[in-house]
């Protein structure tokens, strides 16, 4: 398959899977969740699906849970509105890119550098 398809495939699914979350799904347990992003293997046979929530790590495994409880509804909802044969299993993935994201912001925030040098260091690069 090529790899534009494969890309327009996986974008459409991030779309009507988001909306889906946002708009037809009951369950409390996915409030906040994001798609971070989804993959797509050449044949078209299987999805990864990459999810973040607000807040913190410990709702991982409840949101887990719940997409997992989840997934026929997904995929009859993707049969409904794509045009394509067959549809991906949905293999959902927890993605810890804001968690490392926020790890670093935290290190940043919390080096200490004189405040003296810093001001050296600029006026040293300006001469």
């Amino acid at each position: 398959m090529s790899k534009i398809r494969q890309q327009r495939t996986a974008e459409q699914i991030q779309l009507l899977l988001s909306e889906l979350i946002q708009r037809d799904i009951q369950d409390p347990r996915l409030l906040g969740i994001t798609i971070t992003r989804v993959t797509i293997d050449r044949e078209l046979q299987h999805a990864d699906i990459y999810v973040n929530a607000l807040g913190d790590e410990t709702r991982q495994k409840e949101v887990m849970q719940a997409l997992q409880k989840a997934t026929g509804f997904f995929r009859h909802e993707l049969a409904q509105r794509m045009q394509v044969r067959t549809i991906p299993q949905l293999h959902f993935r927890w993605d810890p890119t804001l968690a490392h994201a926020e790890a670093v912001h935290q290190i940043l925030e919390n080096l200490e550098i004189p405040v003296e040098e810093a001001a050296e260091e600029a006026a040293d690069d300006d001469e």
